[in-house]
C-alpha cells in the first residue's frame, strides 16, 4: 500500500477512531459523532475520550488518549482551541496517522491564531502526524460507510451512496450539498471539510479521490486557494483519469472576498486571476452553488468539446421556459443555434414538424414521448452544436412518462459524446431523480442550467508545458547585477533586454548644471523621466516629461522634475535623469507580470497608456505562456483590434508582439528569483518589431543570496 493510498484509507476509512472530547450531551457538536458514525453503519472500534465520564451510549470513555490500547487510525479532536495543542501532541506521540480538528480560533483569528495554528503543524509533523483542519466539521465515505463528521445534516436516517466526491472549505456547505443531492436522488462517494487547511489541502486531498475507484468527478467548494501547485497537479492526474474537476469559488466580488478571508484565514488575490488558474489546469468553474450537484453529469465520462464556437440547441415544450433558458444562455455567451436544415428534413421524415429557430419549440405539436425522443435524437446526433437542453414544462410533474421519457430515451440511444441536460419547470421532485438515476443533469433553474452548459463549452484540457523562450541565464544575470529589490528604469529596462524585448535609444544625464545637449546617435524629440530606485510609477510621482524638442526644454523641464518629485516623494533617491528618444508606433500596450498571492506568477496584456487601469481591457494567463497562448492574448484585448488590421488599419507586428509577451512570461520560471511585479507600460506595437518605453520590476533576490 502506497503511503496515499495508506494516509487515504485513515483519513476516510478508519477501523480505530478517537474522539477526543467526545460528549453525551447530543445537542452539541461534540455529541454527534458518536452518534452519526453508529446511525450511518459505522463498524469499527469507536473510543470516546473524556475523564468525566465511565462511558458514552454504551461505549466505554477513557480519560486521556494515551489509554487506549493498540493503534488508532484517526483521532477527531472536539476540544476548545486552547486544549488543541495538548491532544494534537498526544496524537503524535501516538503514531496516530490523520487527527480532524474541529475547533476555530486559529488562522481565522488573527496573527498569534496563525502562530499557533503554526505550532500545531510542526508538533503533529514531528510525529508523522497529518492534520485536517482546523475549523473541519469532519469527512464523509458514504460507501465505506464511515460519517466521522458533526454536519446536523447527518441526523437524516439514510445516507445515499454515489459517485461525487466533494473537498468543501466550509463544512456547512458540506451538509447542504449532502442534503440537497439526497432530495433529488443525487449521492456523493466522500466528502470533507478541510476548513483552514494548515496542513492537508484540496489539492492532496484531491489526488487521493483520483486514485478512489468510488469517485467519477471531483467538486470543490473553495473560499481561496492554498497550495497551487498542488491543486494544479492534482487537476492534470484528474484530466489524465478521465475524472472532471468542477470548482465554486468565492470571491467575485471584493466584499466576497473579505468574508472569505476572515471565514479561514484565507488569503485574497484576484479573481481573474482564479478564473486564469482554473483554466490552465482543466478546472471547470461554476457560478451557480446549484451547478456542483447538476454539472457533473453534463462532464462526467465526456471529455472538454474540441470545438471553440459555444454552440448549444435546445429544445422545448413550453415556449416560455424555453425563452428563459435561451436567453441565459446569450447573457453568458453562448450561441444558441437553430437546427440544420439536414435535422429538420429528417425530422420531416419521421413526422416531426419544426422550423428553423433558435428555439425548437414543440409546444403546439403536443407533449408526447415519441415526439420528445426524435427531436432530441435528431439534434444530438447533429454536429452543428456541443450541447443540447430539453426544457419541460408542466408534464414533467404530473407525466413524467411523456416529455421526461423521451429524454430519457432519447439519452439512452444517442452516443456518450454530446451532453443532454434538462431543465423542469415546474417543482418535479420524482422527475428530477428519474433524471439523476439515469445520469442525466437535471436543472431547477433557467440560470443553473445555463451555467453548467456554459461551463462545459468553457471546460479545456489542461495547457500543455512549453519551452522557454529567452535565456534564463542572461535574465538572472541581470536582475542579480542590478542588486536591489526594486529596480530603477535602466536596470529594469536592461533585464528586458536580455528577454529580447527591445528599447528606445537613451542617455542619463546624472549633472543638470553640466548639460549641454545630448549625446550623439540621440535626437530630438525626447522624453525625460526621473531615474530612482524608490519610485515604481514615475507619473505619479510627476517624474515625466514628454515631447522635448531641443536642449532648452529638456534642461527646464529636467528642472520641474526634479522639483516635482522632490516635493511629492521627498524619501525618494534621485540618480538622474534618464533621456529617452521618443518612439512612435501603432498602438501602445500594457504587459505586466505579477505575483498573485492565490494563484502564482499571473501575466496580463492589455490596451496601454496612463488610462490601462480604468479601461481594464486585459487578457490573463497563469505565466509563463507559450508562443500560441500569447497570440490568443493579442486576439481577447479588443483595445488591440487596430493592429489586428481592423478594418483595412496598418497591422502591427503581431508576432514580434506574441514574443515579448511569451518571453516577458519567462520571468516566472526564474528558480531563485521571485518576481513580484514587473511592467511595461507602455510598449509600443510597431510595423515591425516591439519597444519597451517604461519599464518597472520588483523582486525577491533571497533565495538568490542564500538568505532563504
Amino acid at each position: 500500500m502506497s503511503g496515499r493510498t495508506a494516509l487515504a484509507e485513515a483519513l476516510f476509512r478508519p477501523r480505530r477512531i478517537a474522539l477526543v472530547g467526545a460528549s453525551a450531551d447530543p445537542g452539541k457538536n461534540t455529541g454527534r459523532a458518536q452518534r452519526y458514525l453508529r446511525r450511518h453503519g459505522f463498524t469499527g472500534a469507536v473510543f470516546p475520550v473524556n475523564p468525566n465520564r465511565a462511558e458514552i451510549d454504551g461505549e466505554r470513555c477513557y480519560p486521556e488518549l494515551d489509554a487506549i490500547e493498540g493503534p488508532i487510525d484517526h483521532a477527531y479532536i472536539l476540544l476548545p482551541t486552547r486544549l488543541v495543542e495538548g491532544a494534537v501532541a498526544a496524537a503524535a506521540r501516538r503514531g496516530v496517522p490523520v487527527v480532524t480538528i474541529l475547533a476555530d480560533g486559529f488562522a481565522d483569528a488573527g496573527a498569534e491564531g496563525r502562530k499557533l495554528q503554526e505550532r500545531i503543524v510542526e508538533v503533529a509533523r514531528a510525529g508523522g502526524t497529518r492534520v485536517v483542519g482546523p475549523n473541519s466539521m469532519g469527512g464523509i465515505d458514504l460507501h465505506a460507510p464511515c460519517a466521522l463528521c458533526v454536519n446536523a445534516a447527518l441526523d437524516v436516517e439514510r445516507l445515499l451512496p454515489g459517485r461525487l466526491g466533494l473537498i468543501s472549505h466550509s463544512g456547512s456547505l458540506v451538509g447542504t450539498l449532502l442534503s440537497r443531492g439526497q432530495a433529488r436522488g443525487i449521492g456523493f462517494a466522500k466528502m470533507i471539510g478541510t476548513g483552514n487547511e494548515a496542513d492537508l489541502a484540496a489539492g492532496e486531498i484531491g489526488e487521493m479521490l483520483v486514485e478512489d475507484a468510488e469517485t467519477d468527478a471531483i467538486l470543490l467548494f473553495l473560499e481561496t486557494i492554498r497550495r497551487p501547485d498542488d491543486l494544479a497537479r492534482m487537476a492534470r492526474r484528474a484530466d489524465a483519469a478521465g475524472k472532471p474537476v468542477i470548482a465554486y469559488k468565492l470571491g467575485r466580488s471584493e466584499a466576497g472576498g473579505e468574508l472569505a478571508t476572515s471565514h479561514t484565514g484565507a488569503i485574497a488575490g484576484s479573481d481573474r486571476s482564479v478564473d486564469a488558474f482554473f483554466r490552465a489546469h482543466g478546472i471547470v468553474r461554476v457560478d451557480q452553488l446549484e451547478s456542483l450537484l447538476e454539472a457533473p453529469a453534463l462532464l462526467i465520462g465526456r471529455r472538454p468539446p474540441r470545438s471553440r464556437r459555444k454552440a448549444a440547441s435546445v429544445m422545448t415544450t413550453t415556449g416560455g421556459g424555453g425563452a428563459m433558458v435561451v436567453d441565459r444562455l446569450g447573457a453568458l455567451g453562448v450561441d444558441v443555434v437553430p437546427p440544420t436544415e439536414e435535422v429538420v428534413k429528417s425530422l420531416a421524415e419521421a413526422g416531426v414538424a419544426i422550423t428553423r429557430s433558435r428555439l425548437t419549440d414543440l409546444t403546439l405539436a403536443g407533449t408526447r414521448k415519441e415526439l420528445v425522443e426524435a427531436t432530441l435524437g435528431a439534434l444530438l446526433a447533429s454536429d452543428h452544436s456541443d450541447a443540447v437542453v430539453a426544457v419541460i414544462g408542466s408534464s414533467a410533474q404530473f407525466k413524467p412518462q411523456l416529455s421526461v421519457e423521451g429524454v430519457l430515451a432519447a439519452a439512452r440511444a444517442a452516443s456518450a459524446g454530446k451532453p443532454l441536460g434538462a431543465f423542469l419547470l415546474p417543482q418535479a421532485e420524482a422527475s428530477l431523480r428519474l433524471l439523476a438515476e439515469a445520469g442525466i443533469a437535471g436543472f431547477r433553474t433557467p440560470e443553473s442550467c445555463a451555467d453548467a452548459v456554459n461551463a462545459y463549452l468553457d471546460w479545456r484540457r489542461p495547457r500543455a508545458e512549453t519551452a522557454p523562450v529567452a535565456d534564463l541565464a542572461a535574465v538572472r544575470a541581470a536582475i542579480l547585477d542590478a542588486g536591489e529589490p526594486l529596480l530603477d528604469e535602466r536596470q529594469a529596462r536592461r533585464v528586458f533586454s536580455a528577454l529580447g524585448i527591445a528599447a528606445p535609444e537613451e542617455a542619463v544625464i546624472a549633472d543638470l548644471d553640466r548639460f549641454s545637449d545630448l549625446p550623439a546617435g540621440l535626437r530630438y524629440p525626447v522624453a525625460a523621466k526621473v531615474l530612482s530606485p524608490d519610485i515604481g510609477h514615475k507619473t505619479e510621482a510627476g517624474g515625466v516629461a514628454l515631447n522635448l524638442g531641443d536642449a532648452a526644454a529638456l534642461k527646464a523641464a529636467c528642472r520641474r522634475l526634479v522639483e516635482t518629485v522632490a516635493e511629492r516623494a521627498p524619501e525618494a533617491r534621485i540618480e538622474g535623469i534618464l533621456v529617452q528618444r521618443m518612439e512612435r508606433g501603432l498602438a501602445e500596450a500594457i504587459l505586466g507580470l505579477r505575483l498573485d498571492p492565490q494563484v502564482g506568477p499571473v501575466v496580463a496584456l492589455g490596451l496601454g497608456g496612463t488610462l490601462a487601469e480604468i479601461y481594464r481591457d486585459v487578457a490573463l494567463r497563469i505565466a509563463p505562456v507559450g508562443l500560441d497562448e500569447a497570440a490568443a492574448m493579442i486576439e481577447e484585448v479588443k483595445g488591440l483590434a487596430p493592429v489586428r488590421g481592423y478594418r483595412g488599419l496598418p497591422k502591427g507586428d503581431l508576432a514580434e508582439l506574441a514574443r515579448a509577451i511569451a518571453a516577458f512570461s519567462d520571468l516566472a520560471r526564474l528558480a531563485d528569483v521571485t518576481v513580484i511585479e514587473a511592467e511595461i507600460n507602455p510598449l509600443i506595437v510597431k510595423g515591425e518589431g516591439v519597444a519597451a518605453v517604461d519599464a518597472l520590476m520588483v523582486c525577491d533576490l533571497r533565495r538568490a543570496r542564500g538568505e532563504a
